[in-house]
C-alpha cells in the first residue's frame, strides 16, 4: 500500500516556481528533519492509479546521478481550496538547474565543469535505459538543461523522468499551456515528428546530443525559430550549428564527434547510452584533475552574484513584496525546473538573429 507524504508532515510550504507540470514547493518535513522539494502535478483527481504508478517507480529508481524521488503528496497546498492534489516529494536542489546555472554565466561552464556535465548526464541516462524489468527500462523523454538539477557541488543529476506520459495522458497539460513546450520541441528527435511514432531509448540519445551542444555553447538551439519550423526542418536533417561551439580544449573534436552520432537522423545509427558514457568518461579523464579548482571558481562567482541581487532587493527604495522577495532572495531554489531568472536581472546579450542557421 502507498505511502503518502501529507500536509500534517511537512511545515513552512511555499511556492518556488512554476512549469509545464504544476507548482513546486519547498517545505520542511517534520520527522526527517530536512526540506524537500515537492512538484504538484496538475490532473483530473487526487488517487490517479497511473500517477501513482510512476511515481513509484521513480522513487525505487536509486543513482548518484538521478534525482532521489522520497515519496508522493497527498494534500492540500496553501491557498488551494479543499481540492487534494497528488505531487512528487524530491530532495531540494539549491544550485538549481543547468539551465539557471548557464543563465547565470551569461554562457558555457568552464571547460573541465563542461566535461563532467556532459559524463553525468551520460551516467543518469545510462542508468535508467538499464533498469531491469519490470520497472526498466525508463525513458526519460523530455531531456533539457531544464531537467538537469545540480547538487551544492555542481554535480548533475536528472529529474522529471517518465513524467512526460503523465503530462499529456493524466494531467492533461496542452501544449499551449506549457511555456516550456518550446524548448522541449527544439529537443525532441525527428522521428517524434511523425504519426507513428513510438519513443524509444534512440530519442533519448538524440536529445543528448542536442543538449551536448547547449552545454558546450551556453545557447538555447533554435531559439529565435518557430517551434513549427523546427519540426519541419528537423526531419530534413537540420541541425544547431557546431560552429557556435567555441574553443580547442583537450577532446573537443571527439566530443563533437559524438554529439553528431546523437543527433543522427536515423535512430538505429545512434550511440546506446552506455558507449556515451564510456566516451565521456575518457574525454572527462582529461580535464578531472582541474575540476576541484574550476568548480570552486564557478560556485564563487555564482554566489557573487546571488549577493549582488540581494543588494538590489534591499536597496530598492519602495519594498518587493513578499512574493517578490521570495523570488528574488531564493532565486537557486526556485529554479529546481524551470530555470528563470528574475527579468530585471538578466543581462541583455546582444546576439545575431538565427532564424535561417541551421548545421546538416
Amino acid at each position: 500500500m502507498e505511502q503518502f507524504i501529507e500536509n500534517s508532515s511537512l511545515e513552512g510550504l511555499e511556492v518556488i516556481g512554476s512549469g509545464g507540470f504544476g507548482q513546486i514547493y519547498k517545505a520542511r518535513h517534520r520527522r526527517w528533519a530536512c526540506d524537500v522539494a515537492i512538484k504538484l502535478l496538475r490532473h483530473d483527481d487526487g488517487n490517479n492509479k497511473s500517477l501513482l504508478r510512476e511515481i513509484k517507480m521513480m522513487q525505487e529508481a536509486s543513482s548518484p546521478h538521478v534525482i532521489r524521488v522520497l515519496g508522493v503528496f497527498k494534500g492540500q497546498p496553501p491557498n488551494s481550496g479543499w481540492a487534494t492534489q497528488l505531487g512528487v516529494v524530491m530532495e531540494l536542489m539549491e544550485r538549481g538547474s543547468l539551465a539557471s546555472l548557464q543563465e547565470a554565466l551569461d554562457g558555457p561552464p568552464p571547460w573541465p565543469l563542461v566535461f563532467r556535465l556532459v559524463h553525468q548526464v551520460a551516467l543518469g541516462i545510462n542508468f535508467l535505459h538499464s533498469l531491469p524489468r519490470p520497472h526498466g527500462p525508463v525513458l526519460h523523454l523530455d531531456l533539457k538543461p531544464q531537467n538537469v538539477l545540480l547538487d551544492d557541488a555542481l554535480n548533475a543529476k536528472l529529474t522529471d523522468f517518465g513524467l512526460s506520459r503523465i503530462s499529456y495522458s493524466v494531467s492533461q497539460v496542452s501544449r499551449k499551456d506549457d511555456e516550456d513546450s518550446g524548448g522541449t520541441v527544439n529537443y525532441m528527435p525527428p522521428e517524434a515528428f511523425g504519426l507513428t511514432y513510438k519513443p524509444k531509448r534512440a530519442s533519448d540519445i538524440y536529445s543528448y546530443g542536442i543538449l551536448i551542444w547547449s552545454i558546450t555553447t551556453g545557447e538555447k538551439p533554435y531559439e529565435y525559430a518557430n517551434p513549427e519550423m523546427v519540426m519541419i526542418h528537423v526531419p530534413d536533417g537540420k541541425r544547431p550549428p557546431i560552429d557556435d561551439i567555441k574553443g580547442d580544449a583537450a577532446g573537443l573534436t571527439e566530443l563533437k564527434e559524438l554529439m553528431k552520432r546523437c543527433w543522427d537522423n536515423k535512430p538505429e545509427e545512434r550511440p546506446q547510452a552506455l558507449e556515451c558514457t564510456t566516451k565521456t568518461e575518457e574525454l572527462y579523464q582529461k580535464h578531472k584533475h582541474a575540476i576541484s579548482d574550476t568548480v570552486h571558481e564557478v560556485l564563487k562567482k555564482l554566489d557573487q552574484k546571488e549577493e549582488e541581487e540581494s543588494d538590489v532587493v534591499d536597496n530598492m527604495p519602495t519594498g518587493p513584496s513578499p512574493i517578490q522577495r521570495v523570488t528574488i532572495l531564493k532565486k537557486r531554489t526556485l529554479l529546481i525546473t524551470c530555470g528563470k531568472v528574475p527579468r530585471q536581472f538578466r543581462k541583455k546579450k546582444r546576439r545575431h538573429l538565427k532564424r535561417s542557421s541551421w548545421e546538416l
